[in-house]
């Protein structure tokens, strides 16, 4: 099986931990960057609108998010990122 079939079969928390192990290994703060301003939105998306206000206001908010930003079901909402940076950056 190809890298994209194997990629769709792992959970959301997994293409998490697989993409910000793989950003943090290459230093790709654009990746990280990219993370951090989708996740305000991926928090409305899966009704965290009080986690999504926080994180809009403080950034150490949305710093800690990256630690969690795995858990269902934001995770859920971030996995087009997850994989799409998986498969770009694949080896």
């Amino acid at each position: 099986m190809d890298q994209a079939g194997t990629l769709e079969r792992l959970s959301s928390e997994e293409l998490h931990r697989l993409a910000l192990r793989r950003a943090v290994e290459r230093r790709d703060v654009r990746f990280l960057w990219e993370l951090l301003e989708l996740l305000p939105a991926a928090e409305a998306a899966a009704g965290e609108l009080d986690e999504a206000e926080a994180d809009v206001l403080t950034l150490r908010a949305r710093i800690d998010d990256l630690a969690v930003a795995g858990r269902p079901p934001v995770a859920d909402a971030l996995r087009p990122l997850y994989l799409e940076y998986l498969r770009r950056t694949g080896d």
